[in-house]
């Protein structure tokens, strides 16, 4: 091993912050993952609402990447994202994802597992419509997963497309919109020390959530 390198195989902590009892959880999952990413918010974890979002390939190849969580209800989970990258074209061959919440200030995970859809394009458009007018130009400016020459032919588009919406006004561009995933399992994971991990699940049965606990 080089002198300079760390023994990244000796890399631990134990996890004492907190524990995890099903009879203190909520029956409902989505009340449960409120309360969890509200003490997350309030813990100031950073990106509270980031989430590692996988998603599979046709050549059953996964790839996952960090997205935002933009709005959750009892129907699901939604993120918005260009309909042209990797990530929607995947998406679309398998609706099936992936999802893991890490807040490590809290020594938690939710990790969820469901269908995804898109949304409705008025509801895409209005949440479009209500951000920073230079993220509403990004969405424009960026072919979202396919190769460029460089970083200056992106910065070009940008400022070409500043111009072209000099008023303030970009429009809704069809190409870019929200997927829910609307979720069949939750996992709750709360960090424990020596491994003893406390690891809560609900599953979707016939429309009703069942809660139970997992070996660590």
């Amino acid at each position: 091993m080089p002198q300079d390198q760390h023994n990244i195989s000796d890399l631990r902590i134990s996890y004492t912050k907190a524990k995890l009892n099903i009879e203190e959880t909520n029956p409902c999952p989505f009340k449960q993952f409120e309360k969890w990413l509200n003490e997350a918010i309030e813990s100031k974890t950073v990106e509270a609402t980031a989430m590692s979002l996988a998603t599979v390939n046709e050549q059953g190849q996964p790839s996952v990447r960090t997205v935002l969580l933009k709005n959750f209800n009892t129907e699901g989970f939604v993120f918005y994202t260009n309909y042209e990258s990797r990530k929607a074209t995947e998406i679309d061959y398998n609706p099936s994802v992936g999802v893991c919440f890490f807040w490590k200030e809290l020594e938690r995970q939710v990790n969820i597992t469901g269908i995804t859809s898109k949304i409705s394009k008025d509801q895409s458009e209005k949440y479009f419509k209500s951000r920073p007018i230079g993220h509403q130009i990004s969405a424009w400016a960026s072919t979202q997963s396919s190769k460029i020459p460089n970083r200056e032919w992106m910065l070009a588009r940008e400022k070409e497309l500043n111009s072209k919406f000099s008023d303030g006004i970009v429009p809704y561009p069809e190409f870019w919109g929200g997927f829910q995933i609307s979720p069949i399992e939750i996992e709750f994971w709360q960090g424990r020390e020596n491994r003893f991990h406390d690891r809560i699940v609900y599953r979707l049965e016939e429309s009703n959530w069942s809660r139970s606990r997992l070996s660590p």
